[in-house]
């Protein structure tokens, strides 16, 4: 991929109005005037939103963040193909941790709502709606941005970065570190960010089936 696709100012201003909007939300939340995932939902919409006016405006457009027209369609076949070797990995993964005595579903375990209206509101925004965002923000702009200074520090920098955007309740994040990293190297590998986004959407869903089973 371009190693200088995104401008700084789009960047910078992006980045500054998701903060902005992340700190109303957590107040929002914080507060409990509102139910907490339709506040994320509705975050999330609007800082998609934010990115693509930035690099509309102020940058060089969707193909800078990976979202060219021709490349979506092969993008999206990419994601499936990604996804599916993945879960191979986390599959045989999974096996190995089994047999050295580790319950594999406890390290990704995801706590869900009790309700079952809650839990389609949580599959809807965390499971669809939040990936995208998060990957036209972490992938799209911020590994973007980061590439001038290869891609070793994009990685680093933009999985550390996700890592902590997350909440982090107990041991090491394993599922936003591997995450982080695989959606990465799916991004600079097929210059698509459809790739990581399906690959993010369907990974999320994996892991909330597993924990409503479990």
């Amino acid at each position: 991929m371009e190693a200088r696709s995104i401008e700084i100012k789009a960047f910078l201003l992006s980045l500054g109005a998701i903060i902005l909007i992340e700190g109303a939300a957590r107040l929002l939340i914080s507060r409990g005037l509102y139910n907490p995932m339709i506040v994320l939902g509705g975050t999330r919409v609007l800082e998609t939103g934010i990115i693509v006016s930035s690099v509309l405006l102020w940058g060089k457009g969707l193909p800078s963040i990976g979202l060219a027209r021709a490349k979506i369609t092969p993008g999206i076949r990419r994601g499936l193909i990604w996804s599916a070797g993945f879960a191979l990995v986390a599959a045989f993964a999974s096996v190995v941790l089994y047999v050295v005595g580790l319950d594999p579903l406890k390290l990704i375990a995801v706590r869900l709502p009790g309700r079952l209206s809650e839990i389609l509101i949580f599959f809807l925004i965390g499971g669809i709606v939040g990936p995208i965002a998060e990957e036209m923000f972490f992938r799209g702009m911020l590994y973007g941005f980061l590439r001038r200074w290869g891609i070793v520090v994009a990685i680093v920098v933009s999985t550390g970065v996700f890592v902590l955007a997350h909440p982090i309740s107990q041991g090491f994040p394993i599922p936003q570190a591997v995450g982080g990293i695989v959606f990465a190297l799916a991004y600079e590998i097929e210059g698509s960010l459809m790739t990581p986004i399906v690959v993010h959407v369907l990974g999320n869903l994996a892991l909330f089936t597993l924990s409503l089973i479990a």
